[in-house]
């Protein structure tokens, strides 16, 4: 078997033999774990609505504006929007990473308090800042905080993922309840089974 899971694990999403088949043709998941949520929203917004290689090269020249590469908040909060602006960021994502910066400043951001929050909790905490929904929530809490149990059931690729695998035909609503009904027997290893729901599309989010 090409994969690396827990028994523990295993004994839970080998009960969905759709997923165990998936997981047998996938590729061993790597960690993607990071403590640095803030520089992970950053990036997040930076990323909207563009292709992968794009959000790389302004993200690299956003974070080339300052020293080490990092931007403090307090150093973000004082940047001109010209000099945002010639990075490659649109008047509204210099707001929505000031809103971050704004947010990390306050000590919102703590390590301590984001790992004390349970995950809705903790969602419900995130998208307090403009410019940060749910599904952005969820990515952070399933890649950079490795939670093992978030289902991102908005989400594009697992939904084609699961309309193929499971041969669904719902739409809309009717198709989301579906997708919770399925995903309910892989607790509580949910964002594992969606991994491999991504790989299986070779469209993991980045």
């Amino acid at each position: 078997m090409a994969f690396t899971s827990s028994p523990e694990i295993m004994e839970v999403l080998s009960k969905d033999t759709v997923i165990l088949s998936i997981i047998r043709d996938g590729k061993p998941l790597t960690s993607s774990a990071s403590e640095d949520l803030y520089f992970q929203l950053l990036s997040s917004i930076v990323s909207q609505q563009l292709s992968t290689k794009a959000a790389a090269t302004i993200f690299k020249r956003f974070t080339a504006l300052f020293p080490d590469n990092y931007p403090h908040p307090e150093l973000l909060l004082q940047a001109p929007d010209e000099t945002l602006r010639g990075a490659g960021l649109s008047f509204q994502k210099i707001g929505y990473v000031r809103n971050v910066a704004a947010f990390a400043q306050a000590g919102n951001l703590d390590h301590t308090t984001i790992s004390s929050l349970e995950d809705e909790p903790l969602i419900k905490h995130l998208t307090q800042i403009k410019g940060v929904g749910r599904w952005t929530v969820e990515m952070l809490l399933m890649f950079a905080l490795e939670r093992p149990d978030v289902f991102p059931v908005d989400d594009l690729g697992i939904q084609n993922a699961m309309k193929r695998h499971y041969k669904l035909e719902e739409t809309g609503k009717a198709l989301r309840l579906k997708m919770v009904e399925i995903a309910e027997n892989w607790r509580p290893y949910r964002t594992i089974a969606s991994k491999y729901l991504w790989q299986s599309l070779d469209n993991m989010p980045k």
